[in-house]
């Protein structure tokens, strides 16, 4: 196929770019160790990512004013917190765990697609987390943003067109100038029906190894490009 005319790739990153499963139950089971709780912390933090979406709806229904992820994250831990029945974490080690959000590595194929991609194109975050945390993550594993963009920055949590739009502003492109790259859906619909390129690339192990929530297979979707990962998306793109 002929690469699409695009200046920049804006990407998620939870599941998209990093492996946020893994690397929040390695920092459970540290600290579960440490502080001799036993917690099954692969289901501890299913149920948690399972409060990602419930938390900002609470935003955008507008029942609770903005707050950035941690706080949302802060606020589900101690709901799972309750639920699982762990009474033994400090304060310092909640705040320890919410910040394991920072600490997440990137699938295998990010960080070779990201430098191939960016010897061609603007590359930048577009998520949920806000600036701090993207900031954090990519200083620890090597990131190699261009630009570290934020839903945070529009006030607005994606799905939401105002997330989009403004990231394309502060690219000072056109719309369709910028692509979308991410392992969801929703996120692609959202992008293209604000006037974004999409690009879907296949993460079948996000939510880990279980057979119902694994597929070698990627869905049907409606994006332009389906990738098996970064370095087929910048084989597709000619990069």
């Amino acid at each position: 196929m002929t690469p699409p005319d695009v200046d920049a790739l804006v990407f998620d990153v939870f599941g998209t770019v990093v492996d946020w499963r893994s690397g929040v139950i390695r920092d459970g089971e540290k600290l579960g160790a440490e502080r001799d709780i036993d917690v099954d912390w692969a289901a501890f933090v299913d149920a948690w990512r399972e409060e990602y979406q419930p938390s900002m709806d609470r935003v955008r229904d507008g029942e609770i004013p903005w707050r950035n992820l941690d706080a949302l994250h802060r606020d589900s831990l101690e709901t799972l917190l309750d639920r699982f029945g762990v009474e033994a974490l400090t304060e310092t080690d909640k705040e320890w765990l919410t910040g394991a959000w920072h600490r997440l590595d990137p699938w295998p194929d990010s960080l070779p697609g990201l430098r191939r991609l960016r010897s061609e194109y603007f590359v930048a975050t577009l998520s949920n987390g806000h600036v701090r945390l993207l900031a954090d993550m990519a200083k620890r594993a090597g990131i190699p943003w261009d630009l570290i963009l934020s839903a945070e920055l529009s006030g607005h949590y994606k799905p939401a067109e105002e997330a989009y739009l403004r990231a394309v502003e502060l690219l000072d492109v056109a719309p369709d100038r910028v692509m979308m790259v991410a392992a969801h859906e929703m996120d692609l619909e959202a992008a293209s029906e604000a006037g974004l390129r999409t690009a879907y690339v296949h993460r079948p192990l996000e939510w880990g190894p279980d057979e119902y929530r694994s597929t070698n297979e990627p869905p049907d979707s409606t994006a332009e490009i389906i990738a098996d990962n970064f370095v087929d998306l910048a084989k597709i793109l000619d990069v």
